[in-house]
């Protein structure tokens, strides 16, 4: 593994040293400069020095009462520097800093107090990360599926729209985030490890442990199971940023069923998301909740990231795309016809409707797969970060 140079940047002047000591201790990298302040502008001289020093990483420390400036440096170096790594140090019991610093640039998230362990773990993933992006020429996007309701399809819609992506373009992965996970039962598949061994085994994770997790659909679609218990015990925000951070970095696109999960993870992942498909069907109890996920999901900066999925759709004399728009407060992205006896059926077979490649429900989906990655240039994007706009 080649030498990494490290800029410091922290206010702390006990926090400074003891972060050198332990980056010059993990005989990988090595500090090449420290900051006792925050770049506030590009023309500053803190920005320059770190500029002109142009480290592979730049660990910026968080204090934990007043995260404002370092999360603004964060995100400052990162528009400097767009081809540098920024690894955050902070407190892992404030979730929504963690999201603003991932937002802003930040790679990494690392616990303070940390240690010599920890950064090199985090200075090996990107080196690995590294090595792989240059092979592939990639960074995934992800997709996030959740109910207005429940029973309003987002398990289907997820599953289908997964194989969809996987179809077309490859390299897919499928994350069961639901309380019970159920999209094993909609493609006849029967899992070893789930999302949980996935999440108790991240601090060893790779490439391979992460693949080992995964089940295989017969159309090359990789699944990360959910639960097939209620969990006692749910993954830290942390976690959740670290094992996200794993699949985007090997998988091109990542579709998460969150299905009726309503809680921090589930608003983490929409934070994370390229878009978040907010199913719902168009009677009135379903729209109504939709207007209330989409408030609850806005709550934390991810209401631009919304489109609504119509499932089960059906015209309805006197009410139009516009009036759902309205009672939601979210662009109608798709529709998907009401084939509910093609869809049942499919399910308790453990056959995915995309499996009948010519029926007018699986060409929905297809269409759905090309309506979400019609911006993407041949598929093929510039290095990308689940820690940057994601």
């Amino acid at each position: 593994m080649p030498e990494l140079s490290v800029v410091i940047v922290a206010t702390d002047n006990e926090q400074r040293a003891v972060m050198q000591v332990l980056v010059d201790g993990t005989s990988v990298a090595r500090t090449v400069h420290t900051c006792a302040s925050f770049p506030v502008a590009a023309s500053d001289p803190v920005t320059r020095r770190v500029r002109t020093a142009n480290p592979d990483v730049t660990l910026v420390d968080i204090p934990a009462d007043n995260p404002q400036l370092a999360l603004r440096a964060i995100e400052l170096l990162h528009q400097e520097m767009p081809d540098g790594a920024i690894f955050a140090i902070g407190n892992l019991n404030q979730p929504q800093v963690i999201v603003n610093a991932m937002r802003a640039g930040a790679r990494e998230f690392i616990e303070r107090p940390t240690n010599t362990t920890d950064l090199l773990e985090a200075f090996v993933r990107l080196t690995t990360a590294q090595r792989r992006g240059k092979q592939e020429g990639i960074r995934g996007k992800v997709f996030s599926v959740i109910n207005a309701k429940g029973g309003n399809g987002a398990t289907t819609v997820a599953v289908n729209l997964a194989l969809a992506l996987q179809s077309a373009y490859g390299q897919t992965a499928l994350v069961d985030l639901a309380p019970l996970g159920h999209a094993a039962l909609h493609m006849n598949l029967k899992p070893v490890f789930n999302v949980a061994d996935a999440t108790r085994n991240l601090h060893r994770m790779d490439a391979s442990l992460l693949e080992s997790f995964m089940t295989r659909h017969s159309g090359g679609l990789q699944l990360l199971a959910g639960t097939n218990v209620p969990a006692a015990v749910d993954p830290s925000t942390a976690e959740f940023v670290r094992l996200f951070d794993m699949l985007v970095t090997h998988y091109r696109y990542v579709v998460v069923d969150a299905s009726s999960r309503f809680d921090a993870a589930s608003r983490l992942i929409a934070s994370l998301s390229e878009t978040v498909l907010l199913v719902a069907c168009s009677d009135v109890a379903s729209l109504w909740s939709a207007a209330r996920v989409q408030q609850y999901l806005g709550e934390t900066g991810s209401r631009e990231r919304v489109r609504l999925v119509l499932n089960r759709f059906r015209k309805v004399p006197g009410f139009s795309e516009a009036d759902a728009e309205a009672a939601v407060g979210a662009k109608v992205l798709w529709r998907i016809p009401n084939q509910y006896f093609a869809i049942s059926g499919a399910i308790d077979r453990g056959t995915p409707v995309m499996d009948q490649r010519t029926s007018e429900i699986a060409r929905c989906f297809a269409g759905l797969a090309q309506e979400l990655t019609r911006n993407d240039a041949e598929v093929k994007r510039a290095a990308w970060s689940l820690f940057k706009s994601v």
